[in-house]
């Protein structure tokens, strides 16, 4: 009898939350780094900025019998100091194997406005890639600008508040489940 190979394992959901654990934020730099150091080539070594310092990380967890197994997703998110209630998100990045399987991208947008907003946010701003710019449009935001970012063009851009209630427990976040194939 020939036995049929075993598919490799998918996680059917994800879990997107503030990355609370030091392996989560660990593992949300070694992203970053595999994102836009190694694969795109903006950053020579790493992406680590002064902002870096005060940001808050939110990561996509992937999930093997309901519990998280691994980073595929991040962003940053930070209160701008000389203008509160400004607040901005930067470093969104999915790993190349999960892009456009479970909204991803969308679900750490959503979890970066939202917390945001129920801290305070009055106004939530972000440097968007260029190629990238369509999946923030269709979330509700509005391009406000074109600049050039590392040598390559972005847009500043910013969040419909209306379309990002206030989320009160991040550090719990949402789920999000993989397309079906």
């Amino acid at each position: 009898m020939i036995l049929e190979p075993v598919p490799p394992y998918w996680p059917s959901h994800f879990r997107i939350k503030f990355a609370t654990s030091s392996w989560e934020r660990n593992a949300c730099a070694a992203l970053r780094r595999q994102v836009f150091c190694a694969e795109q080539g903006i950053f020579a070594d790493d992406d680590r900025d002064a902002i870096d310092g005060h940001a808050i990380p939110i990561c996509a967890l992937s999930t093997l019998g309901g519990d998280a197994d691994a980073v595929v997703g991040t962003v940053r998110i930070h209160e701008d100091p000389a203008h509160r209630g400004t607040w901005w998100g930067s470093r969104l990045a999915v790993a190349g194997a999960f892009r456009g399987t479970a909204a991803l991208g969308a679900g750490l947008i959503q979890v970066a406005v939202s917390a945001a907003h129920a801290r305070g946010c009055t106004r939530f701003l972000a440097h968007v890639q260029d190629r990238n710019v369509p999946l923030f449009q269709a979330l509700h935001w509005a391009s406000l600008a074109t600049i050039d970012l590392h040598g390559r063009p972005h847009h500043r851009m910013q969040a419909d508040l209306a379309a990002y209630p206030p989320m009160q427990d991040p550090e719990h976040g949402l789920v999000t489940f993989r397309k079906a194939a």
